[in-house]
């Protein structure tokens, strides 16, 4: 592992360290709401339901926050985000305490989605901003650790704390580890805008970074590769179901069973040297995100659980490989001025398409079997990235990408 962009830049030590904190209070909401949705309806697809409301207010905020991003200084932003998120995860808290209904629920799940999609990609832009190019693969290597014990940390937690407190004290937990990325963010440099030209309103902005990534390939089979893998092999929605009806577990399994992948992705992390020598980083992705889909198929035709936590951390492990990979080549490709925007439809892919897939897997799993839905979509995200890569083939050739 190469500590270098740690060791040498306090902005992003700060960036990455407030990141950590608050990782592990947004992972321990991750697993509180579907949680709550899965108690009050006993129904998967309600699960997926609940994800998929919160899609189009976690684009909106993405897309907000990367066109502001490339207009203002991200610091004050990063604050005034940081500070938005945890009022969203208290609003939570009380909806707990009072056992709102379902519907109330949903549009707080929506509100804190929204406020976690203003942040996401002001994050995402900094990084490149902070560091060399030189820096990016081990930047987003740590990256990719923080990430990965943010979602070891949190789900876990959210396991005992379920078990022991109840609710309302997952999201309140949530809402005091924003306080933490609030003062890193307080404390790091200035990042100023990286736009160039005349200011142009929102909306406008937001538009022509639409159109940037309509037009650019690369960033076309980062986001299709991502959505491929996410929306077909991604079981989230069901843990729930396979925690409390298929091995008949508690909070504590379900804990484990977020946490897993994020194992697996932790410790490839942490031995991800190798990484930076990877020169046809296209077809890496490919292989990593057909190994990822095989290891989900396992992970469902398994009928033991000591085999099939194995199976999800494989499954991380492959993601961390991918994600890593994509965003050095997405980065490396685009242009400085639109960085915040387009990071801002990456935010919005990365965190959509495992909604979508929550819906997508919930709506198999009603109308076949929760052991189906899993295997299912694990083959058919082996089947899609083959597609993908037979109709982007300087992906698979080239050794620029």
């Amino acid at each position: 592992m190469d500590w270098g962009p740690v060791r040498s830049n306090r902005s992003f030590r700060l960036l990455i360290s407030g990141q950590l904190v608050s990782l592990i209070g947004s992972n321990v909401t991750m697993v509180a709401i579907p949680y709550q949705v899965f108690l009050m309806t006993h129904a998967s697809w309600w699960v997926g339901v609940a994800s998929i409301v919160q899609l189009p207010a976690l684009i909106a905020g993405s897309l907000m926050g990367g066109a502001l991003g490339d207009r203002y200084d991200k610091r004050p932003l990063l604050v005034a985000t940081s500070a938005t998120s945890g009022i969203a995860s208290l609003l939570l808290a009380v909806g707990a305490l009072h056992h709102v209904a379902l519907g109330w629920l949903l549009a707080l799940a929506a509100s804190s989605a929204f406020a976690g999609g203003l942040g996401g990609p002001l994050r995402t832009a900094a990084i490149p901003q902070m560091l060399r190019n030189d820096e990016l693969v081990p930047a987003y290597s740590l990256n990719q650790i923080v990430v990965n014990l943010g979602a070891i940390l949190g789900p876990s937690l959210a396991g005992l704390v379920l078990a022991s407190w109840g609710l309302a004290w997952c999201y309140g937990l949530d809402a005091l580890t924003f306080a933490v990325i609030l003062v890193a963010s307080v404390l790091i440099s200035p990042l100023p805008p990286t736009r160039s030209g005349s200011p142009v309103s929102l909306l406008r902005a937001i538009g022509d970074g639409v159109t940037y990534v309509r037009h650019h390939r690369v960033a076309q089979f980062v986001y299709l590769a991502d959505l491929n893998a996410m929306v077909f092999g991604s079981p989230r929605g069901l843990f729930p179901a396979i925690a409390l009806t298929v091995y008949h577990g508690g909070p504590r399994l379900l804990g484990l069973l977020y946490a897993a992948p994020s194992v697996g992705a932790v410790v490839l992390a942490f031995t991800s040297g190798w990484v930076t020598h990877v020169r046809r980083r296209g077809r890496a992705v490919a292989v990593a995100i057909g190994v990822w889909g095989l290891a989900i198929s396992a992970f469902g035709l398994s009928r033991s659980v000591w085999i099939a936590l194995p199976c999800l951390a494989l499954a991380g492990a492959m993601d961390v490989v991918s994600t890593v990979l994509r965003n050095t080549i997405l980065q490396l490709a685009i242009t400085d001025e639109v960085r915040s925007r387009v990071s801002s439809i990456q935010l919005a892919v990365v965190t959509g398409g495992p909604r979508l897939g929550d819906l997508e897997s919930g709506v198999v799993a009603s109308a076949t079997s929760t052991e189906f839905s899993v295997v299912s979509g694990g083959v058919a995200c082996v089947i899609g990235i083959a597609l993908l890569m037979r109709r982007r083939r300087e992906a698979w050739t080239s050794r620029d990408l």
